[in-house]
């Protein structure tokens, strides 16, 4: 499944999805689709889902919080891990990104 706009491109791939772009959406609702990819890949149990925003240039206040969301749904499952991609050269992502530790120590986290 894909979700593709002129501004971002959300996709998975067995158990990674994939992020791109700039996702400037406003509110829980417009985030459903990318949500409904999310649990899609957690619905298949895999051992680990990795999420990789290295090329996710920006994302806003209410996709940060799509994105704690999900890392508690995660947690909840066992035998289900979660690896986070991110990138130093995106601000954003070394601020934010550290903080889903908080919500779920097991959380693989990797900022390169």
């Amino acid at each position: 499944m894909e979700i593709k706009t002129n501004d971002y491109r959300v996709w998975a791939e067995g158990a990674t999805i994939h992020y791109e772009g700039t996702m400037r959406l406003s509110g829980t609702e417009a985030y459903a689709p990318i949500l409904d990819i999310m649990q899609n890949v957690l619905a298949s149990k895999p051992e680990t889902i990795v999420l990789d925003l290295t090329e996710l240039e920006f994302l806003n206040s209410s996709g940060i919080n799509l994105l704690a969301k999900f890392t508690i749904e995660v947690r909840k499952q066992s035998g289900v891990g979660l690896a986070v991609c991110g990138s130093t050269k995106i601000p954003w992502q070394s601020k934010s990104l550290p903080n889903l530790k908080k919500l779920y120590p097991a959380v693989v986290l990797e900022i390169s």
